[in-house]
């Protein structure tokens, strides 16, 4: 089985300062629920109806008790970095306090990737909300960006030099829209004027966590994972062109203008009052703290047309499509970071997650994933065009390193380029690993 993954001779991407990495989150991985307070994502497992298969995280990859084997596993693809998530219930106790357990369990991690030469790149905030603080109001709760900043200047301080680069939040459109709006994720609550609160606490936890990495830990890159989902409009009407914009603004510019411009999308002053989120004096001063780098995740593009009742009206992808259902669209991804780049002045872009779930079979010990290798050669592509057309990426990280726990989708959607047997643990490289492998070692 000889599956490559190649780039143009002179690509940027192909010198050794170019980092490639695999990323994962905690709970999605971890399992070892016993041993770290319960969270947002455990309450909405255990709720009916809320995820797919009705599966949960108390095992998930096991990776708590397999750590050792996983740090190995890593090693053998040959990455430059490696993206975990902190469980921020695993090491703050309810108190506020370290829980010195959880840290010692990503001390001893953190250490493992030095001594191997390999890069981390920490995410402190993968969804993962503690619960008790969730019964506190969680994220439309103002207090919670300032526990946030709390956690962030604990843990910061004890990781010292072992981090090479911290990411404050992933993707908070998820957190707040799928979270706090439409309710379909963690902790599952609907309604429009929920959003966008929640959302602004998210991006002030991540300014109040910008200030103390910036003073706890200078020498690390700091920055934010954003996602997005470039809106096309379905016809070249006006409506639609409108349609679309303001899908945008709503779902994707709602969280990087702050970053940069110090403000929301003008089509705040669209929405009624009870939507808009409440900002407090400084608060615009707070988020747009300077960072280090911007992580990026891109998997697919969306498509709008106009609607009488909503601003906006998302119509089905057209194939063909990953087995989330996704339109498989790699221009996307170019025209995304093309005009990210234009809109904003971005500091280093880093490729923070990029992949496909496909319906994957193992067949005598193979996973023959040629459909997911077709993805990542044609969105590698689509980064190097956009690195020619003048952006700034430094980096491109595979989502996932092995099939996980997929949220609402608990196990039935496989992003991996590793096949994990979920009865026996098994890890087993498929071909897009292999092919990720030889084009990293190969440069």
């Amino acid at each position: 089985m000889t599956v490559k993954l190649t780039l143009p001779a002179q690509s940027e991407m192909l010198s050794k300062d170019f980092i490639y990495g695999v990323a994962t989150a905690s709970f999605q991985i971890e399992g070892g629920k016993d041993l770290r307070l319960p969270c947002i994502w455990d309450t909405f497992c255990n709720t009916p109806n809320k995820i797919v298969d009705g599966s949960n995280g108390e095992i998930a990859c096991d990776h708590f008790n397999r750590w050792q084997d996983d740090m190995k596993l890593i090693d053998s693809l040959g990455v430059d970095a490696y993206r975990l998530s902190i469980s921020w219930p695993r090491v703050i106790n309810e108190s506020g306090e370290l829980n010195q357990a959880g840290v010692d369990y990503y001390l001893n991690i953190l250490d493992r990737l030095k001594s191997n030469n390999i890069k981390a790149f920490v995410t402190l905030y993968h969804w993962d909300l503690p619960q008790h603080l969730e019964d506190q109001g969680g994220w439309l709760n103002r207090e919670t960006a300032y526990k946030f900043r709390s956690y962030v200047d604990l843990i910061s301080k004890v990781f010292g030099n072992r981090v090479h680069a911290y990411a404050t939040l992933n993707e908070p459109f998820c957190s707040a829209f799928l979270g706090y709006e439409v309710g379909v994720h963690a902790p599952g609550i609907v309604g429009k004027e929920f959003g966008k609160k929640a959302a602004h606490h998210l991006l002030l936890a991540h300014g109040l966590a910008m200030e103390v990495l910036t003073k706890n830990s200078p020498n690390t890159l700091n920055g934010i994972v954003l996602n997005f989902t470039p809106c096309y409009p379905e016809s070249d009407s006006l409506a639609d062109i409108n349609a679309a914009a303001f899908a945008d603004d709503y779902l994707n510019q709602w969280y990087i203008k702050p970053l940069f411009d110090g403000k929301y999308p003008e089509i705040m002053s669209q929405l009624p009052t009870e939507h808009q989120p409440e900002i407090h004096d400084g608060d615009m001063t707070i988020i747009t703290h300077a960072i280090d780098f911007l992580g990026i995740n891109f998997y697919t593009r969306a498509i709008y047309r106009a609607d009488t009742d909503e601003h906006f009206l998302q119509i089905d992808p057209p194939n063909p499509r990953t087995d989330m259902g996704w339109e498989i669209y790699p221009k996307a991804f170019t025209e995304l970071l093309v005009s990210l780049n234009e809109k904003y002045t971005l500091p280093p872009v880093y490729i923070t997650e990029n992949g496909a779930a496909m319906a994957d079979k193992i067949i005598d010990g193979v996973v023959n994933d040629q459909d997911r290798v077709n993805y990542y050669q044609q969105h590698l592509n689509a980064v190097n065009d956009a690195i020619e057309q003048g952006v700034q990426i430094k980096g491109y990280f595979a989502w996932s390193l092995m099939d996980n726990f997929e949220w609402a989708e608990g196990y039935l959607k496989r992003f991996g380029i590793v096949h994990v047997d979920y009865d026996t643990q098994v890890r087993t490289v498929k071909a897009s690993g292999l092919a990720y492998k030889t084009l990293i070692t190969n440069r």
